[in-house]
């Protein structure tokens, strides 16, 4: 697909304060994100509260909360299983479950996406880490460059893309299905490295019936992804 559109350049630390900070964060339909490795990633206390008076840094995954509490639909596609910490936050946040938060792991998995509200996508080098996000101090952070597109028809093509994978139409002639954890195309069950992380719920994963094709794109509250 070849496309003339505009675009913003997320740079290093930027990924913190552009993407994290000012896009993820304040989601207010959806929020999709693809990657290979997952971290507990912490960022900044919220402004006005004890913790950030002390300087301290909280888990990303409490984040996650508000926003599902704020009826925001969270979905993780993700190519290895997540990290010790990160497994360990997920299972002390009892609110998150489907279908407001889902993780799917899918071994072929190496995109690198965030969509925000199916009004903006990310496409870069940065995995769901600390140092990958910018979440890590000046000389520890990783070397990360992507791009931010709001244009229609590049959106579409990129949540199509997800959607495909998410919903397991890939699976059918996949080669790696004899190691993944459980393919996406059987979702009469949790996935196991999911299932280790997240509480129990009454209902099944993949039951949500919001398609990427009905954004509510054009909301006057929806936060720009930069400044």
């Amino acid at each position: 697909m070849r496309r003339v559109t505009e675009l913003s350049l997320v740079s290093d630390r930027e990924h913190y304060d552009d993407l994290v900070l000012r896009s993820m964060c304040r989601a207010r339909v959806s929020l999709w994100i693809a990657s290979a490795t997952m971290k507990d990633v912490h960022i900044e206390a919220p402004v006005g509260t004890a913790a950030r008076a002390r300087g301290r840094y909280v888990s990303l995954v409490e984040q996650f909360v508000s926003l599902v509490r704020a009826g925001v639909e969270i979905r993780i596609l993700h190519g290895a299983a997540p990290s010790r910490r990160l497994r360990a936050s997920l299972a002390g946040a009892t609110e998150l479950g489907a279908p407001g938060f889902e993780l799917r792991q899918c071994p072929r998995v190496h995109l690198k996406l965030v969509v925000v509200d199916g009004a903006a996508v990310y496409l870069g080098s940065a995995n769901f880490t600390g140092a990958g996000l910018g979440a890590k101090g000046e000389g520890r952070r990783n070397f990360e460059m992507g791009v931010v597109v709001e244009d229609d028809v590049l959106l579409d093509a990129v949540q199509s893309r997800f959607d495909r994978i998410w919903s397991g139409r890939e699976c059918g002639a996949c080669k790696l299905r004899s190691i993944c954890p459980k393919p996406l195309d059987q979702r009469d069950a949790p996935q196991a490295a999911v299932a280790a992380a997240l509480p129990k719920r009454s209902r099944k994963p993949g039951t949500s019936t919001r398609s990427p094709g009905k954004r509510k794109r054009r909301s006057s509250k929806r936060a720009p992804l930069r400044s």
